[in-house]
């Protein structure tokens, strides 16, 4: 059973701080610079195959963030969520 987007969104449970930085950097998104960014060089993936990679990488995010890891990064943390929401 593949997980759709609005059931991927809805499982995230992350401080508000996060959410509303995440949902305010919507509006100067753009796709294809945002994801080589975020998931390497090269044509970015379709929406829906983007998902996976941008829910991976921010779950390892999320886990250095609750663990209190000295590399975490508030920035890229809210740059893959944005890239999820968006």
């Amino acid at each position: 059973m593949s997980i759709t987007l609005p059931t991927a969104i809805a499982t995230l449970h992350r401080p508000g701080l996060l959410v509303r930085s995440a949902r305010a950097g919507l509006e100067w998104y753009r796709r294809d610079s945002h994801l080589r960014r975020l998931l390497g060089p090269g044509r970015p993936p379709a929406i829906g195959a983007a998902l996976a990679p941008l829910m991976a990488a921010e779950e390892m995010l999320e886990q250095e963030r609750r663990s209190g890891h000295i590399g975490y990064s508030a920035v890229r943390h809210v740059s893959l969520l944005i890239a999820i929401l968006a």
